[in-house]
């Protein structure tokens, strides 16, 4: 079928096939609906890098492997109009919108990508069996739409890393591209569950990246320092619940001593209000003064 703003919405494999053709360059964006500036700076990274005669397809589908027993899955914003618009919009040149008949046709899969120790840390253990779901989902759909290149957010560091991982380990042909993390004004990364707080609650969230920026201005004076800052603005913030706030190692998600020096990556997950949510920053850390 055809979306409104004039771009195809595909709802299975063989209309995605027979809409998205072999033969130019092609790339993915993929996405959970719910569309906003960071779907869309991924869609305009993909749209320059392939120029006009590349095929850009944005997915959309609410993975139910991916959400814990507890978690938003059933509320999760599903807007699929809206999103076909803005990915028009930003540049994309199909949707590809499957149900769960057409992902798990046999029900829930019975083999799926496993992610192994590092799918086991920060927020694998604070949602065991996320990360399965994730990559078993992002399995399937590198192999239905069979792009060059796949582009991802670095606000979810940790699945970015797994992703490269499993492209790595599992010899998929595709490239994986990095995008930045999309701030609204006041320092809040994008996401589509910012649409779940109130008032008050955002004005608590905004601890997140303010924490953040304590840490990378603390980065010169070395690891433990990153650390002492960015604890500092969220112990100060009574509307943050925090699940975790940590300085790890880019590639194995591990602390890193307080002499380290080089890439780290400082992130935080916490809940304000109902809502969790999870940012970060990479730095370069210093030794200590």
């Amino acid at each position: 079928m055809t979306g409104k703003p004039g771009i195809p919405v595909a709802h299975d494999a063989k209309e995605l096939h027979r809409l998205y053709p072999p033969g130019v360059p092609r790339a993915v964006v993929m996405t959970m609906g719910a569309l906003h500036e960071g779907h869309a700076a991924n869609i305009r990274a993909a749209r320059e890098l392939l120029g006009p005669d590349g095929r850009l397809v944005v997915t959309v589908y609410v993975n139910p492997l991916q959400f814990g027993p507890d978690e938003d899955y059933a509320r999760y914003p599903r807007t699929l109009e809206a999103d076909v618009a803005l990915a028009a919009e930003a540049g994309a040149d199909l949707v590809f919108a499957p149900g769960d008949a057409e992902m798990y046709p046999h029900g829930t899969p019975g083999v799926r990508v496993v992610a192994g120790e590092l799918g086991e840390r920060l927020e694998g253990a604070s949602r065991p069996g996320h990360f399965d779901g994730v990559l078993t989902v992002v399995a399937k759909l590198l192999h239905l739409t069979r792009p060059d290149h796949a582009f991802f957010g670095e606000k979810d560091a940790q699945q970015l890393a797994l992703v490269r991982r499993m492209v790595r380990d599992l010899d998929f042909p595709v490239e994986i591209v990095a995008t930045p993390t999309v701030r609204d004004p006041d320092g809040l990364a994008r996401s589509s569950r910012n649409r779940y707080l109130s008032p008050a609650e955002r004005a608590s969230a905004l601890a997140i990246s303010r924490a953040l920026a304590a840490g990378a201005a603390a980065a010169p004076r070395g690891a433990a320092a990153v650390r002492a800052a960015a604890r500092e603005v969220l112990a100060a913030e009574p509307g943050i619940q925090l699940d975790y706030m940590v300085l790890v190692g880019p590639l194995d998600f591990l602390d890193v001593p307080d002499d380290h020096t080089g890439e780290a990556v400082l992130a935080v997950a916490a809940r304000v209000g109902t809502t969790r949510l999870i940012d970060n920053a990479r730095l370069i850390v210093e030794a200590a003064r």
